[in-house]
């Protein structure tokens, strides 16, 4: 008997040919649409609008470690970043190094995103930052947010403001009232969504941290073997709950969509030697943006242990809390 499954996805590369219908899973009807991951993420935290979905791993994990059981996660990882080489500065900030970062004024869109946890994690592990030494500024309201929906409290020794929401980031950064952001999700282009309202830009204001982003990414990857992860695929619990088989079958799907575009990876992985972000073409040889827990568990165990020594999390989840057995 065939299952009819609602879904939505960001739309790339690995979800194209599950969001056109040219791969499905085996036993399911799955009807995706694609959506930007932002307002996604709000939306399933708050009504569970899709029977399907990818997710917030951070916002997933905090809301597992509050006791949902609403969501299982499958280890697909649709999207990654060196989030940490992006963080922007102002011009006249006097931030040099990632350590002058104490004692600013920093926004960012949400505390508990999962970009803002690793960014805050590899400034403490690479560079010594102390999250409770900088005063945040964020932009999402405690209405429409991940941690709206979570029950989100800034931790113990955080100094969090909420931006008003007559301004943003990028305008408290162009007059001053920032002095840096974590990341800048501008509300433009790509993907306008009703949780992010930033529209400044920063070019003639701002600047990266980091001189060279791409060199520090490759810098950071070949010493921890981390690509960070923040995008994961979850399902409705009770559907798993009723018939486990979904589990197994919704990621046999995405790992043929994934295969679908090997010739494009492999373009990809291409360019991304060719700039520096990976460090070898050993690259090549080794799936970078690989599914399954077993060869993405350092990425994923140094993620909860983000998210314990944040205070985001009570205890430092175990991957089984988290995802489904596949």
């Amino acid at each position: 008997m065939t299952s009819t499954l609602s879904a939505a996805f960001l739309p790339n590369d690995r979800t194209r040919p599950l969001l056109d219908g040219t791969v499905q899973p085996e036993g399911i009807a799955l009807v995706a649409t694609p959506l930007y991951a932002p307002e996604m993420f709000w939306r399933q935290l708050k009504f569970a609008d899709f029977d399907v979905s990818e997710m917030s791993i951070a916002s997933l994990a905090i809301a597992i470690a509050g006791g949902s059981r609403d969501w299982v996660a499958l280890p697909v990882f649709s999207m990654r970043r060196f989030f940490h080489s992006e963080i922007t500065v102002r011009n006249d900030a006097a931030i040099v190094r990632p350590s002058d970062l104490h004692g600013k004024r920093v926004g960012v869109p949400e505390y508990q995103q999962t970009g803002a946890v690793w960014c805050r994690g590899v400034l403490a592990d690479e560079f010594g930052v102390d999250p409770r030494e900088i005063r945040w500024f964020m932009e999402r309201t405690p209405t429409i947010s991940h941690g709206g929906a979570t029950g989100f409290t800034p931790p113990p020794g955080i100094r969090l403001d909420y931006i008003d929401p007559g301004s943003d980031i990028g305008r408290m950064l162009v007059d001053g009232s920032l002095d840096a952001t974590l990341l800048y999700i501008p509300a433009y282009v790509p993907n306008p969504t009703i949780v992010d309202r930033s529209s400044a830009k920063l070019d003639t204001v701002a600047h990266s941290l980091f001189a060279d982003p791409v060199a520090e990414a490759h810098r950071y990857f070949k010493k921890t073997g981390v690509y960070p992860i923040n995008h994961c695929v979850v399902i409705r619990r009770p559907l798993i709950d009723r018939d486990p088989g979904i589990a197994r079958s919704l990621f046999d799907a995405f790992v043929t969509a994934k295969a679908r575009v090997a010739a494009r990876r492999m373009h990809l992985l291409e360019a991304a030697l060719a700039t520096g972000v990976l460090p070898s073409a050993r690259g090549i040889e080794d799936d970078v943006m690989a599914y399954g827990i077993d060869a993405n568990r350092v990425v994923l165990e140094t993620l909860t242990r983000y998210l314990f020594e944040q205070g985001l999390t009570p205890r430092r989840l175990e991957l089984s809390d988290i995802f489904a057995a596949v």
